[in-house]
């Protein structure tokens, strides 16, 4: 009851009656209800005190709570109040309290000269003598290019991002329930820091964010860059295009973030067949061009969908990828293992492997 007696005396219409009217109005209105204050008070919803401050007109009442009285009473509003909104005394009530204030000192906000003093007797004493914690650079573990680490760059360049700061990896929060746990570990074990998760619920998406300073710069200096991908246009570091296992940990990363695997159904001649297809999209063409060109170079035929996409379609090179370059995220696991059993009714043992592997990866 208490909470309500708060919440009508913040958030709704205030009625200001002439002086001593208010009162009059109470007293008239337990006269015809037969109630006690606090009777009273249970009817208008409010908690007793509140009553008692506004029979004594400590306080205006609310809007709602007149209403409900009157109704209960069976008589009109009285014809005699202002309504005003909630808050209504705030910039009067600080303006005239600053006046008086600045007619009494001379000055709002304390002594300006002794404010002053003091502060240069902390910082002597105290402030200069700490460092603003807000502003050291945090030491950081930098790993040595492995694949590992060549993963992480192809997660950081599909669904990633670099402030001046930090570093930020964005998936959904149901889709990639699995995977957030694996970027997760994948960030502990390269640089022995713990990420913070947050969760935009409204959008359905969680943020894994390392807030180092030094790891921005590690980045930056391999070729990636702050701010926008795209507009930067940015491309996959060198030292990851030298070697074969370094490439297909990248790509594995690209594709766990910006790839989707999916199932595409037709009929012909009243019979329905289903083919499986994978799709890469990203808007930075050089990261598109890397993506093409080394699955090329292992032996693959990727097809281009749009300008910003590549696809693979046919089954025989899928099942290809997922046994030569794999998934690190188990949503395309499942879809691939779903589609194996649609198609043949059972799962392939390097499947089952590459299924196990994902479970108890890092």
């Amino acid at each position: 009851m208490a909470e309500l007696g708060i919440k009508y005396r913040r958030f709704y219409k205030r009625v200001i009656f002439p002086k001593g009217k208010q009162k009059d109005f109470f007293g008239e209105i337990q006269t015809r209800l037969d109630l006690t204050l606090k009777e009273l008070a249970e009817l208008a919803g409010i908690c007793v005190r509140s009553m008692t401050d506004w029979k004594r007109e400590k306080l205006s009442m609310s809007l709602p709570a007149l209403k409900k009285l009157c109704q209960r009473a069976r008589i009109p509003l009285p014809n005699n109040i202002k309504i005003k909104d909630p808050f209504w005394y705030t910039s009067y009530g600080s303006s005239a309290g600053g006046i008086a204030v600045y007619k009494k000192y001379g000055y709002v906000g304390g002594n300006p000269e002794y404010r002053k003093k003091k502060w240069y007797e902390w910082w002597e004493r105290v402030g200069r003598f700490n460092p603003n914690k807000y502003f050291v650079v945090k030491e950081i573990t930098l790993p040595q290019k492995n694949v590992e680490l060549a993963e992480f760059v192809g997660i950081l360049l599909g669904d990633g991002g670099l402030t001046k700061r930090q570093v930020t990896i964005t998936l959904n929060r149901f889709d990639d329930r699995d995977f957030i746990s694996y970027v997760k570990n994948l960030i502990q074990k390269l640089f022995a820091v713990n990420p913070s998760i947050s969760e935009r619920k409204r959008e359905s998406v969680v943020n894994i964010v390392v807030s180092r300073t030094k790891l921005v710069q590690f980045f930056v200096r391999m070729g990636l860059c702050i701010g926008s991908k795209v507009k930067h246009q940015v491309d996959v570091p060198s030292w990851i295009k030298k070697t074969k296992e370094f490439t297909k940990s990248c790509l594995r990363g690209l594709f766990d973030t910006d790839g989707c695997f999916y199932v595409d159904e037709h009929r012909y001649k009243n019979k329905t067949y289903y083919n499986c297809a994978t799709n890469f999209s990203n808007r930075s063409l050089p990261i598109l061009f890397f993506f093409k060109t080394k699955l090329e170079q292992l032996g693959f035929h990727p097809t281009h969908n749009t300008k910003f996409s590549i696809s693979l379609r046919r089954e025989d090179e899928i099942i290809k990828y997922f046994q030569l370059i794999g998934s690190s995220n188990p949503k395309y696991l499942e879809k691939f293992e779903k589609y194996f059993k649609n198609q043949s009714g059972e799962v392939p043992k390097w499947l089952q492997r590459r299924r196990l592997e994902s479970g108890r990866s890092l």
